[in-house]
């Protein structure tokens, strides 16, 4: 399929009186006066109005799985603080339900899988997702998103990687030494691959679903491969990934990918030989290496501490300059290196933003 030109693309819009959300020009190559802006995790627990939403429903599935209740949240942050992009509010593990994989989210041990899967025999019952018959609530709030925000902000979908997918459901649930898949990968690797074969061909059925109902992004969390030794993020995890990726641009070559890795530091150049369009960086790396590491071919997405936003508005300014000043010369979208921390104030959260979108006017 033939691609337009970013000429052609500017013209077209020019012509119909609309313009590309900023982070989409910025990713797209276009001159922007400052960085995009956006928070991972900036819908939930920080935000005095969802924990008022939370009283009245207090599971995270009915916040998550209720079409009304899962915009109000993602729209919380964009009408207190107006990010260039706009998260839908939901879990990476949403779709398991339509993969014949049962599971509940507990408000204090988080995500259960109730029925952990370590045998072949279990992994013949993991089913072919069918996205809008499992979600509809996912497709209906991403075009809810679109239609609320317009082009003032892009509307950002996500997904699990597989290799995190089969953490939570070998595991049983969220883990500190992921002990049951680093068995079964070095006891009985076929049993794995089987499940991340399943889970790869999902996700990208998953992505491909969130980007027909309005997603003009997609973040790829792959947030426990860092628990994977490089030399087993080269079996276990980064070929399911590349799969996922060049399955998707078959279909969406015009969809943006960021790739997202917990503690990543170790598997920066694996990552980008993954082939995202975006490489997401934590706070453990400094920006100016991570660039050099991964050479020019990428947008770069992060990467403050957000512990920093615990500190003065001073202290917050001269981060986010920091930043910023670190990633001149690349296309770059400014967020934290993870999500906002429970118990961060708001007002820090919007002096951030503030900040950001007023970068060009301070540097």
């Amino acid at each position: 399929m033939a691609t337009m030109s970013l000429v052609e693309h500017s013209t077209i819009a020019a012509q119909s009186g609309t313009q590309e959300p900023l982070l989409l020009q910025a990713l797209n190559g276009v001159p922007v006066h400052r960085p995009p802006v956006w928070m991972m995790r900036q819908a939930g627990r920080y935000m005095k109005v969802y924990q008022d939403l939370c009283k009245k429903h207090p599971t995270f599935r009915e916040r998550s799985e209720n079409t009304d209740l899962a915009v109000e949240v993602s729209l919380q942050p964009w009408r207190a603080f107006k990010p260039d992009g706009v998260i839908l509010f939901s879990d990476i593990l949403t779709p398991l339900t339509g993969m014949n994989i049962p599971f509940d989210i507990d408000t204090g041990r988080g995500p259960i899988i109730h029925d952990p899967i370590r045998t072949m025999e279990q992994v013949n019952q993991v089913t072919r997702l069918e996205a809008e018959e499992a979600t509809p609530y996912v497709g209906e709030a991403l075009r809810a998103l679109r239609a609320e925000v317009g082009n003032e902000a892009a509307v950002l979908g996500f997904v699990g990687a597989p290799f995190t997918l089969a953490s939570y459901i070998v595991e049983g649930g969220s883990s500190k030494n992921y002990t049951h898949i680093k068995r079964l990968a070095f006891t009985q690797p076929a049993v794995l691959h089987a499940l991340l074969s399943k889970l790869a061909d999902n996700v990208a059925d998953y992505i491909r679903y969130q980007a027909d109902a309005g997603a003009q992004v997609v973040q790829i969390f792959d947030s426990w491969a860092s628990q994977l030794s490089p030399q087993d993020f080269e079996v276990f995890s980064a070929p399911y990934i590349k799969q996922i990726i060049a399955d998707v641009r078959k279909t969406h070559p015009q969809l943006k990918l960021i790739l997202y890795i917990s503690g990543s530091g170790g598997l920066l150049e694996r990552m980008a030989a993954c082939q995202p369009d975006i490489m997401s960086i934590d706070q453990h790396v400094d920006l100016r290496d991570a660039i050099a590491r991964i050479g020019p071919d990428f947008a770069v997405q992060g990467n403050m501490d957000p512990g920093v936003l615990f500190g003065s508005r001073d202290v917050i300014e001269q981060r986010i300059l920091d930043t910023v000043r670190a990633a001149q010369g690349t296309r770059h979208v400014m967020n934290l290196g993870h999500g906002v921390l429970v118990g961060t104030p708001e007002d820090s959260v919007a002096h951030f933003f503030e900040v950001a979108r007023t970068v060009h006017e301070r540097l």
